[in-house]
């Protein structure tokens, strides 16, 4: 009798065991080959529980109420949204809509590496596990994205790369074009003629002026570190805090801004250059309105939509010269890709397609140790939503090596502390210094041609830079003005 008990509780026991198997076996099915692509992979990210973390309003579970289990998930969810908003992708994938391919490109990596969910998640929530078919659905529909996104060409092993080679923008105006050149150039676009958009954007030395911060008229500086004028076009707004949405919108804030050029309006800027009755005529052959606010904003967008840079030895492999890239290059771009750089720095102009928040796996202002600025606040100062408190738009890479100090406080002098810091603030990864040096000589790929001659500057490195830092930090940041002096 009692031998008969125990066989079958063992029997029940094997019986629940194959139940529980059969159930995780369920939980982890791939979604039906029946559903479109899109609906497969928001299958997959419902199942993997993205949405429960990366909203901002999420579904919450039965034991969010409990005690120790509900503080628990709150901190998880208020860390997941922080990190990413998961949004506007699912809405996309839902609507048939294209989606951000920086929303892409952390979908696909996530999946593919396993990283997410963290086990404490798919312990409770078995069908959540990411797996090797879901992988293959994601990055099968990745890829026909990234065809049907760029449109470059990209074919074989390359056409699923998250960065993409330039594409120079067609379809401009050269009289707009030639206009807006001589207005880039032109110092009476400052109150004292001193000062032109040239004068921090400088076409000769990568499209920067290599300062920490920007002179403005007559000594006066902002609080912000100049990013570079060339593929400016690919940013989806301007500006590091994002408050313009086109090339033209921020071409007229420096005009205007008391740190930078000083003018009290654009009223003053008009009157001043139409005394000039060439560049009257000018205007009124193309712009039947003549010298306005909006006209001269448009040339210079214009203008500055020619400033891109294709051709770079990288655009050249992803185009499929295999020798276009040593050993160290490619290993630096693996790399790249391995500790999530290209997750934020993808696409054509590795960046400038989503805000990010600064120091996401550590504290970067904490440790910088100095007094935080309004320009630290990054996009909080726009929208006042405490969630965007240091988030910033995403630097483009392109041309990288030219654009020295990195990053929007400009601390960083050399790519080697770039890099290194950004692994450790934005991913909790120590490189060692084998890896920083091949990420670096990645980078340095990607310097491409303007006017079918290698991008080059004619500052000597570091020189500016040292001069910028001595300033004292605090007191660059006195003034309610430089809210404005970014020089972008």
């Amino acid at each position: 009798m009692k031998h008969q008990k125990l066989r079958l509780v063992l029997m029940a026991a094997l019986g629940v065991i194959v139940l529980l198997l059969g159930a995780y076996r369920m939980t982890l099915a791939t979604p039906s080959e029946n559903l479109a692509p899109e609906a497969r992979v928001a299958a997959i990210l419902e199942q993997g529980g993205c949405i429960s973390c990366h909203t901002a309003n999420p579904e919450l579970p039965f034991y969010a109420k409990l005690p120790v289990a509900g503080d628990l998930i709150a901190k998880d969810i208020k860390e997941g949204y922080r990190a990413y908003d998961i949004t506007p992708l699912v809405e996309a994938l839902e609507n048939g809509t294209m989606p951000n391919p920086v929303d892409v490109a952390k979908v696909e990596k996530v999946i593919a590496d396993k990283s997410m969910p963290e086990a404490k998640y798919f312990l409770m929530h078995w069908g959540s596990q990411s797996t090797d078919a879901k992988a293959d659905i994601v990055a099968a529909w990745t890829r026909d994205y990234r065809s049907a996104y760029y449109n470059d060409g990209l074919a074989g092993d390359r056409a699923g790369e998250p960065v993409r080679p330039i594409i120079p923008v067609e379809n401009v105006d050269l009289r707009k074009v030639a206009l807006g050149y001589d207005l880039f150039h032109d110092v009476r676009l400052s109150v004292d003629n001193t000062i032109s958009c040239a004068s921090c954007h400088g076409l000769n030395t990568g499209g920067v002026d290599n300062h920490q911060y920007s002179d403005g008229v007559e000594g006066r500086m902002g609080g912000v570190n100049a990013p570079t004028v060339y593929n400016a076009v690919f940013n989806f707004v301007q500006f590091w805090d994002g408050r313009a949405k086109t090339l033209a919108e921020q071409a007229a804030g420096p005009p205007v801004n008391p740190a930078e050029m000083a003018y009290n309006s654009f009223d003053e800027i008009i009157a001043k250059l139409s005394e000039d009755k060439n560049l009257v005529a000018r205007f009124e052959e193309i712009y039947p309105e003549g010298i306005t606010e909006a006209t001269i904003t448009n040339a210079i967008e214009e203008f500055e939509r020619t400033l891109t840079t294709p051709n770079s030895q990288f655009d050249k492999w992803l185009y499929g010269d295999n020798d276009a890239l040593t050993a160290q290059e490619l290993r630096g771009y693996e790399l790249f890709k391995e500790h999530s750089c290209a997750t934020c720095h993808a696409g054509a102009n590795l960046g400038g397609e989503t805000y990010e928040l600064m120091g996401l796996r550590r504290h970067y202002f904490e440790a910088r140790g100095t007094t935080l600025t309004e320009e630290d606040n990054g996009r909080y100062k726009e929208t006042k939503d405490e969630r965007d408190r240091h988030r910033f738009k995403v630097p483009g890479l392109r041309n990288i090596e030219l654009t020295w100090p990195y990053y929007h406080d400009g601390t960083r002098l050399t790519m080697d502390d770039a890099v290194r810091d950004m692994a450790l603030y934005q991913c909790d990864v120590a490189l060692n210094d084998t890896e920083v040096a091949d990420i670096v000589a990645f980078l340095r790929t990607l310097t491409g041609e303007y006017k079918g001659e290698k991008l080059t500057t004619d500052n000597e490195y570091g020189e500016i830079f040292h001069h910028d830092h001595d300033h004292d930090h605090d007191h660059d940041h006195d003034h309610d003005h430089d809210h404005d002096h970014d020089h972008e």
